[in-house]
């Protein structure tokens, strides 16, 4: 006898948990089943090694919405943000350039490079700033049908378009980001190479592109839109990034949200066009009437629905989102942290770089690039070490460490051999790199953990190890995410809703497409 409920979520990350805690705070009896033993997906932390305790996938607290944060009460349940410094960036010859949320001190290190691009720079942030500005408005809104297919699209289209009227001529900023690479959008302001790589870098982060690949230049903007203190809005939170799926937990419990661990749905049940439950793969069903799935796109619809109950263009549309991944993570037990040589406290203004970025030109990420696009293993990555055990005494013990090595680029399927045989190369590569900037650093490695992208897909299921559940591209964003016609959390199957990083807004530790989901459930419920 199946048990019923009023939802059903599947997948406890922290999309889903959002969007459980707001259908429980509504009075809906709602499960989480959650596949691994442990809830969170890539917002985990595990004691990999005995004392040591790895954020193992996400890493870093930047784009989890105030919001949710206030609305779900979470530092009631435990959440505790505690400082990252400002991005140190170590150049070779011993040199080194900081980026800052503070746009003065941000200018004096850019100019030490150029005074050109020093004086520019505060007129660029206040630049890119409009167009984050927006681009933060948006992320809650609903994305509707621009096809306008019927009456409620057309309204909610005109709805939007009046909203935002204002953008007015800032429409065009925004067509730059979607369009343009990272490369040429900068060049339009700067000179020096070292200054474009700071905001390049982050085009790469999750994404197999180069900084002279067409539309990188909004991957740059999607990473510095965290409204929180610290480098383009960043954070450690205490007891790594579980705590953030912990407090999200704990806050929906208290409103009657049941979660299940070790719970593996293999199968969406329908009839006759809606859905009515979920199968787990020992046999056990749940039924309800609504099922929201924060798993990927392409396990929701190709592996636990048979292709005959969706419309053929859906289908494809689903086959054909990108989700192609070249994102790895090191995460390391150590006796020390890095040393780098040319780091000095009195001149950077903070007493340790928790927060590095290794990619000192944008030559230096395009040809890390050139080698994966190729099905290559980056010969020379760049690589973001960060230290949380610096600030975080909870994750390490005493006098030991815990550094997360995460970096581009590791493509999923390789030119030559295989995953299995050619780890140890990405390794060797990676901590050349760093042993390059903080010398002996290596030699003090108690423990690795090493993820590749299949290492990837196989803990958190998303295809081909993708950190964002695809591509972050303008064909694959806000009314086309992930699919054109069905971005407004909606499916195809009456009853069954995405609240996951497939859908709008993307990828990140936001918990904005569970609040936005959990809002469009309870908004048909009333209709």
């Amino acid at each position: 006898m199946a048990e019923r409920y009023d939802a059903i979520i599947i997948g406890g990350g922290h999309n889903g948990l959002t969007c459980g805690a707001y259908l429980a705070r509504a009075g809906l009896r709602t499960p989480v089943l959650e596949r691994r033993h442990v809830v969170g997906i890539a917002a985990v932390t595990e004691e990999i090694f005995p004392g040591f305790k790895f954020s193992v996938f996400s890493y870093l607290m930047s784009l989890l919405h105030p919001k949710v944060i206030a609305e779900l009460e979470l530092a009631k349940y435990g959440y505790q943000v505690l400082p990252a410094t400002d991005m140190f960036g170590p150049l070779p010859g011993k040199d080194y350039i900081v980026f800052a949320d503070d746009v003065a001190k941000t200018q004096a290190s850019f100019g030490r490079f150029s005074h050109k691009d020093a004086a520019i720079y505060p007129e660029f942030d206040r630049y890119l700033m409009d167009s984050v500005k927006i681009m933060r408005k948006l992320l809650l809104e609903t994305p509707p049908d621009p096809s306008c297919r019927d009456w409620r699209s057309f309204k909610e289209t005109a709805r939007l378009l009046w909203k935002y009227r204002k953008v007015g001529g800032k429409l065009f900023r925004l067509v730059d980001l979607f369009t343009m690479s990272a490369d040429d959008y900068l060049s339009e302001w700067f000179e020096r190479t070292e200054i474009k790589a700071v905001l390049a870098y982050y085009c790469g982060i999750g994404n197999l592109v180069g900084p002279k690949s067409p539309g990188s230049a909004y991957v740059v903007m999607h990473h510095v839109m965290g409204e929180h203190a610290g480098a383009g809005g960043l954070g450690f939170v205490r007891g790594g990034m579980g705590a953030i799926t912990q407090a999200i937990s704990r806050s929906g419990q208290e409103k009657g949200l049941s979660i299940r661990t070790e719970a593996e749905v293999i199968a969406i049940d329908t009839s006759a066009g809606r859905a009515t439950g979920v199968t787990l793969a020992d046999g056990t069903r749940y039924d309800a009437p609504i099922v929201a799935s924060n798993v990927s796109a392409k396990l929701t619809f190709l592996r636990f629905l048979d292709k005959s109950v969706l419309p053929s263009d859906f289908v494809r549309d689903i086959e054909t989102y990108r989700t192609f991944s070249g994102a790895f993570k090191i995460n390391i037990a150590c006796e020390a942290l890095p040393n780098y040589t040319a780091f000095d406290p009195a001149a950077c203004g903070f007493a340790y770089p928790t927060y590095t970025h290794i990619g000192p030109t944008i030559e230096y990420l395009e040809r890390a690039y050139d080698d994966a696009k190729y099905g290559d293993i980056s010969r020379r990555p760049f690589v973001t070490p960060v230290t949380p055990s610096f600030v975080d005494d909870s994750v390490a013990p005493p006098g030991k460490h815990v550094v997360h090595l995460f970096g581009g680029h590791a493509p999923y399927t390789l030119r030559e051999g295989d995953w299995a045989t050619r780890k140890d190369e990405l390794v060797r590569n990676t901590l050349a790199v760093v042993d390059e900037f903080a010398p002996g650093f290596s030699d003090g490695i108690i423990g690795m953990q090493v993820l590749a992208p299949p290492d990837i897909e196989t803990l958190i299921g998303s295809p081909h190890g993708h950190i964002f559940h695809g591509e972050l591209q303008i064909d694959q964003l806000f009314w086309s995410r992930p699919a054109p016609h069905w971005a407004d959390y909606r499916t195809p199957i009456k009853g069954l809703y995405q609240c996951g990083s497939s859908a709008h807004p993307g990828g990140g530790v936001g918990a904005v497409a569970g609040h936005n989901a959990a809002r469009e459930i309870l908004r048909d419920r009333r209709t």
